[in-house]
């Protein structure tokens, strides 16, 4: 029978590949439903793992599922086929109910992760057993079962409830603290989702106070026209005259100080650059950067092609002389005869 069903595995797996996904997720429905699930009384006559088979299975089911654009139905396949949530493993669970939230759909994850994790028991600091096992189960290290379920296993169904889906999704972080602080959990584990939880409670708190600040401003600028004077109608010249001046003066402030803020010169061309390093702040002209780098790029070719400039340099420089030598022996080569300019004189004599 394992062999079967393995081989089954094997073929679902190889219709997954082949992006058959109809195909592929019939067939590990079939495989699942042969398995069935398993009674405390008979799983020690179990002579192959059919929880590593079941796990095998449901991961091709949740992928073609998937892929056929059916991802809202994952949850409900899953506890049908597995007849009860605690009995689907957990890498199964974890991966189903990821597809879900990936498309922006909550419905029902929420309850399908609760239900999971308020029927374990944690055992001995060390795992958790089937709330209706029996606490003699033994568990190995490294081997999940039906109904022994490891620590580590156990926190990543938590995370994903209480970080992912009430903390990010859902933005509930009060709740998703307060189940934390209250759950089962093993106390190395549990400061570290705190630790995670109130750090998406701070950056939730900073960004209230963000949209708070917005809004300051104009309430701000309300407050300051009303004390200014009576209220006017608007539609009033003695309203357009008002808002004409309230809306000059702001006016000739915002270009007062734009004209204050212009930088001058060349590198105004650039926008400014603000690094931020915790609580200070520094501002570099883009044209500085570009600047910098120009002289970067002249001194790379210098250091690159320097012999190459000198080689052509020293040439050029050599021929140079050589004209100039050449240009000189021309001029004074030539011989004169002093007596040259008498001797007509002493033939004509």
């Amino acid at each position: 029978m394992a062999d079967a069903i393995w081989a089954e595995i094997e073929r679902s797996e190889s219709l997954l590949v082949c992006s058959m996904y109809e195909e592929a997720a019939s067939l590990a429905s079939s495989i699942l439903k042969k398995i069935g699930r398993p009674n405390l009384s008979v799983v020690d006559d179990f002579e192959f793992d059919s929880y590593e088979a079941m796990d095998a299975a449901g991961m091709v089911l949740v992928q073609s599922l998937k892929q056929l654009s059916r991802t809202s139905t994952i949850l409900n396949e899953l506890k049908t086929l597995f007849v009860s949530v605690e009995a689907i493993p957990v890498q199964v669970l974890l991966t189903g109910v990821c597809f879900q939230l990936s498309e922006g759909s909550t419905l029902g994850a929420k309850e399908f992760l609760e239900e999971f994790l308020r029927n374990w028991r944690y055992v001995d600091e060390h795992y958790y057993v089937l709330t209706s096992a029996k606490t003699s189960l033994k568990f190995k290290e490294g081997s999940d079962s039906y109904f022994v379920l490891g620590a580590d296993k156990y926190i990543q169904v938590v995370e994903l409830y209480a970080v992912m889906l009430l903390g990010k999704v859902s933005s509930d972080v009060d709740l998703a603290i307060s189940w934390v602080e209250q759950a089962a959990l093993p106390e190395k584990n549990r400061q570290e989702l705190l630790r995670r939880l109130h750090s998406l409670y701070s950056t939730k708190v900073a960004h209230l106070s963000q949209g708070s600040l917005s809004h300051s401003p104009l309430a701000n600028y309300e407050s300051h026209s009303s004390a200014k004077g009576p209220n006017v109608p608007e539609g009033t010249p003695k309203g357009l005259k008002a808002s004409y001046l309230l809306n000059g003066e702001k006016d000739s402030e915002q270009s007062n100080l734009k004209l204050y803020r212009q930088p001058h010169g060349f590198l105004s061309w650039f926008r400014n650059i603000t690094l931020k390093f915790g609580n200070h702040r520094m501002v570099i002209s883009s044209g500085k950067i570009l600047m910098g780098c120009l002289i970067l790029f002249v001194y790379y070719i210098f250091r690159r092609k320097g012999v190459s400039l000198q080689r052509t340099l020293k040439r050029q420089a050599l021929f140079a002389k050589k004209c100039l030598v050449d240009l000189w022996e021309l001029a004074f080569s030539y011989q004169v005869n002093p007596l040259a300019a008498i001797q007509p004189l002493t033939a004509a004599s």
